[in-house]
């Protein structure tokens, strides 16, 4: 059985999209047959980061359309031949929780771990279709406004019975840490209100690295961030440390 993960945000910005890459591509060299969805309708961008944008034939609209099945419209990454992706159309398309469920239900034999790549914000369409999903992760940044939607979106998440839940905290560095926007990390967990599953640090290798399509570095601080909350998803024991840049 595919183990379904949500990845969400309470508003754009966060690095959202650039998480779901970073551990699809981390679970993948772990050699686990992983598949991102990618639900950012009209602003799709996992094709950039794993360089295949010139090779997409198909994308969620071909299937919500019935052109094509999930499995047609799914592509191979090339620098991690267990990963593949499930682009978001470059249109907006209208979707609901149901088709979601059911394009899951038809890859979920041929994939390990299903990671879905929300649209940003606190409205319905996200929330019915993070319910489907067996983990939740949200996704904050240091920033206070982050940290309140957050917040607020998984105080929602709850009333809903979605108790599966973890945060990650992204883009840290010394200069948001102890000097501006927060005084520790342990401030941003209490506000939300979600056990903490990794500390991703501000990387500019990763950074340029997903914005030419290349893999990215094996000494990225970033990647190991990953790599390791990768390892938590499956039940690994990682001890979290936290190195900022």
């Amino acid at each position: 059985m595919s183990k379904i993960i949500a990845v969400t945000s309470g508003k754009g910005g966060t690095g959202k999209s650039s998480v779901c890459a970073g551990l699809g591509y981390t679970l993948a060299k772990q050699g686990h047959r992983t598949l991102l969805i990618e639900l950012d309708f009209g602003l799709r961008c996992l094709d950039i980061m794993f360089g295949v944008e010139n090779e997409i034939k198909y994308d969620l609209g071909d299937v919500l359309a019935g052109r094509k099945t999930a499995l047609d419209a799914v592509q191979t990454v090339p620098m991690a031949n267990n990963l593949s992706l499930l682009c978001a159309p470059k249109t907006l398309t209208s979707v609901n929780a149901k088709q979601i469920v059911e394009i899951c239900r038809s890859v979920k034999k041929y994939f390990e771990y299903i990671i879905i790549d929300t649209g940003a914000g606190i409205n319905s369409h996200v929330f019915d279709i993070v319910e489907q999903a067996n983990l939740i992760l949200v996704i904050s940044t240091p920033d206070p406004v982050c940290i309140r939607d957050a917040s607020l979106m998984s105080d929602e998440f709850y009333n809903r019975g979605n108790k599966s839940q973890r945060l990650i905290i992204n883009k840290i560095s010394k200069k948001v840490i102890g000097e501006a926007l927060v005084s520790n990390l342990d401030e941003i967990i209490d506000k939300v209100g979600v056990q903490l599953i990794g500390v991703i640090p501000d990387d500019f290798t990763m950074t340029v690295a997903t914005g030419k399509g290349n893999p990215i570095p094996t000494d990225s601080s970033a990647l190991k961030a990953f790599d390791a909350i990768s390892k938590r998803l499956g039940g690994e024991f990682v001890p979290l440390t936290v190195k900022t840049a």
